[in-house]
């Protein structure tokens, strides 16, 4: 759904740092980007990585 705030695993804060690697993987790839924003963990890089974004498909349909 929306990227997550913290990390599943180790907890640590996560959520402010995704625009900035949305607009890094753009231009290099996304291992360059994580590591531009010092995101070292495996488990913080997997959150980045696995996450798909679907709230715009969600979001056109109605709720019941």
């Amino acid at each position: 759904m929306e990227f997550p705030v913290r990390c599943y695993t180790c907890g640590a804060v996560i959520g402010d740092l995704y625009d900035q690697y949305k607009s890094l993987s753009k231009d290099k790839n996304p291992e360059q980007a994580l590591n531009d924003l010092l995101v070292d963990r495996y488990c913080c890089r997997r959150m980045f990585l696995g996450h798909v974004e679907v709230m715009g498909t969600i979001s056109k349909y109605p709720r019941i």
